[in-house]
């Protein structure tokens, strides 16, 4: 492969890429790669994954959908975070005496 080659291809496939953070959704390797993973990534990388043909840009609507997913995952370990936090406080107060 001609490396000018490939690298006006990333250039040109990140050109056009119009968001900093790209949902891209992964397909089938010969090096084992599954198909179907969605990831959040770089721009760059999302272009050099594309030029590659190791995966695609998501729809709009599997963006979003991911994008909320993880939004709530990140919500409910923060939140049991939170209670564990709040439990080790509560543990460490000093008894009082009668």
């Amino acid at each position: 492969m001609d490396l000018r080659v490939y690298y006006q291809k990333i250039r040109k496939i990140e050109a056009e890429l119009t968001e900093p953070f790209v949902v891209v959704v992964s397909r089938r390797t010969e090096e084992g790669g599954r198909a179907g993973v969605k990831s959040e990534v770089p721009k760059k990388l999302a272009a050099k994954l594309i030029a590659e043909e190791k995966a695609v840009v998501a729809s709009t609507e599997e963006a979003a959908e991911f994008r909320a997913e993880q939004e709530r995952k990140w919500k409910e370990s923060h939140d049991a975070a939170e209670a564990v936090d709040k439990m080790a406080r509560i543990a460490t107060k000093p008894l009082k005496k009668a």
